[in-house]
């Protein structure tokens, strides 16, 4: 009846309705725990489930004080619905008050009641450094005994018995202390907070996307023209792509895509992927211009990321201002969310791409727990990246598992292989028979270079990043664009998932990105001539990570380059002022 009544008022009163239903909603939990008490008392032990009814009872009492409470709250706020929006938003304030305050005296279910604003930035930062500096600190004990293993084979085999023993332990430790580490996490009460925000920054960033792509006069609009003909592969084209959104995000231009005669489909983009503007699609305009132009300029054409000139500072991997303190709050490596937020846009497929990737996931049985792993060759091996067995790939995947059985049981070990080599799903189905192995082999020719642009070849790839993103973790090169376009569109679908992945070569890093620092927190000096001396406060340019606890880099101030303790930095976040588009609520 109440909730009829407010609806029945204004947009204020419906604001009333998710309160009144989280607080319903917290009533039949109370019921259904004190039922499942009520049952368990016939076989458990009388005292325990006397103290277990006394709590019940206790919740129920409380329960009733905030029902009155509520009810004294929504009876003043209807005999008084005419007032000012101050006192109704005193009303939302207080009625949201008594909510948490109800969930703050509960456990178990009842167990939110935390700060609407979340946790405070050096919680989270602190909570996540510590789980990097745990892996760092495994990196690098791993890697000593590992040289020590070897040497003992060569001069003193009776110690490899121990040092293995050693090493079995120390995984164990790792293993338990991670575990830890995310059970911490899970229990902190903010876990609905971040979910909550993760949300809300989506739908704000989607917003604005979709104002910029929908402007109210196509034909005064002022325009950022992009060509699809950049001459690289497809995970290459689509960071072109989310490159032009970029620019066209900082300088409020709708962003026109010439896709037309696209070399991965002729007919282009529009015919894979839904148009990325329902109402404008020309480059028409009164002047044009090739990039800078003038600030006048209707329609400006983009040149490819590695000839821009001059270069703004809002290209990867900075962030906006007014989204970087929660931003930064919220997730691991912000820059990783920032591009996943244009991939989750310009990527909406056609009801016949959407058809497509529907029955891949049928015809492979893609279903979870699965770590996706990629694992690429033909044309990047001994150029752009080094030759990586299998046994490394799936030596990251045993780790994966062997840490998730610690808190849940695993039907079945999945793994999903996406690969330009048919020769490595099989190699994996015959090596590693305990494991489910998912992957099309067709695909994988069809991904060689002879046939990489042709339209199968094209659904095949979009599939591949597509499962590779659904995946519960990420085995990898990231000096391939396949695995980490896959790794960004992943974070659109956790709070954050900086952490889901793990590469065997490079750090993440985007082509064309301005430089990429770390800020010195602990001080280092070298132990031999690889490493390099850092202070407290330094900037160091990052070149990237060994897997071995040291880092490679320049430090800024002195100009020295070499190995220094990837502990004994943190991440610089580029922020930089951007529209902050306040027609967008």
């Amino acid at each position: 009846m109440i909730v009829r009544q407010l609806m029945g008022l204004n947009p204020w009163a419906r604001v009333l309705v998710p309160f009144l239903f989280v607080w319903v909603l917290f009533v039949l939990i109370f019921y259904s725990k004190l039922n499942t008490s009520a049952a368990y008392s016939s076989t458990a032990d009388g005292d325990d489930s006397l103290k277990r009814l006394e709590r019940a009872v206790q919740q129920l009492e409380r329960s009733k004080q905030v029902d009155q409470e509520l009810r004294l709250l929504v009876d003043e706020y209807l005999a008084d619905a005419g007032t000012s929006v101050d006192r109704k938003q005193h009303f939302i304030d207080e009625l949201g008050s008594k909510l948490e305050q109800d969930a703050a005296g509960s456990t178990g279910w009842f167990a939110v009641g935390r700060p609407r604003n979340g946790p405070s930035l050096e919680y989270e930062r602190l909570r996540r450094r510590v789980e990097s500096n745990t892996q760092e600190l495994w990196n690098y004990l791993h890697s000593e005994v590992t040289k020590v293993q070897k040497q003992a084979q060569r001069s003193a085999p009776e110690l490899v018995k121990p040092l293995n023993a050693f090493l079995s332990m120390a995984t164990d430790h790792k293993r338990s202390l991670l575990t830890d580490i995310e059970r911490m996490r899970a229990a902190d009460g903010y876990e609905a907070w971040r979910h909550r925000e993760a949300a809300d920054l989506s739908e704000l960033v989607q917003k604005r996307l979709t104002r910029l792509q929908n402007p109210e006069n196509c034909s005064t609009a002022k325009k950022l023209l992009c060509r699809l003909n950049k001459g690289c592969g497809y995970g290459c084209q689509l960071h072109h792509v989310v490159y032009c959104f970029i620019m066209a995000y900082a300088t409020e231009r709708t962003l026109i895509l010439k896709s037309k005669g696209w070399r991965y489909h002729k007919a282009g983009w529009e015919e894979v992927f839904q148009p990325i503007s329902d109402t404008c699609l020309d480059s028409n305009g009164a002047s044009h211009a090739s990039w800078p132009g003038q600030a006048n300029t209707q329609v400006l054409t983009l040149p490819i990321i590695d000839s821009l000139n001059p270069r703004p500072p809002y290209l990867p991997l900075a962030i906006p201002a007014d989204l970087a303190p929660r931003l930064m709050k919220l997730h691991g490596d912000p820059i990783v969310w920032w591009i996943g937020q244009f991939l989750k846009y310009l990527l909406k497929p056609t009801g016949e791409t959407q058809q497509m990737l529907e029955n891949g996931i049928e015809r492979l049985g893609f279903k979870k727990p699965i770590v996706g792993v990629h694992v690429r060759r033909t044309d990047k091996v001994g150029t752009e990246a080094a030759f990586h067995g299998i046994e490394e790939y799936m030596t990251a995947v045993d780790d994966y598992y062997d840490q998730l059985e610690l808190t849940e049981k695993v039907d079945k070990r999945r793994v999903f292989v996406a690969s330009d080599d048919p020769k490595v799903i099989e190699e994996t189905k015959t090596k590693y028979p305990h494991y489910e192995v998912i992957g099309d082999p067709n695909v994988a020719k069809m991904a060689a270079v002879s046939t990489r642009y042709t339209d199968s070849s094209l659904n095949g790839i979009i599939l591949d990043i597509h499962l590779l993103s659904l995946s519960d973790y990420l085995v990898c090169t990231f000096s391939s664009q396949v695995c980490r376009v896959a790794y960004e569109i992943m974070q659109s679908m956790y709070p954050d998932a900086s952490g889901r992945f793990r590469s065997l070569d490079d750090i993440y890093y985007y082509g064309g990105q301005n430089s990429h620092n770390r800020e010195v927190v602990l001080p280092h000096d070298p132990k031999n001539h690889d490493e390099i001396q850092i202070r407290p406060g330094d900037l160091v340019g990052v070149a990237g990570n060994h897997w071995n606890g040291y880092s490679k880099g320049k430090n800024l101030r002195t100009n020295q380059v070499g190995l220094f303790p990837s502990y004994k930095v943190n991440d610089k976040i580029e922020i930089v002022e951007l529209p902050k588009y306040p027609d967008v609520k």
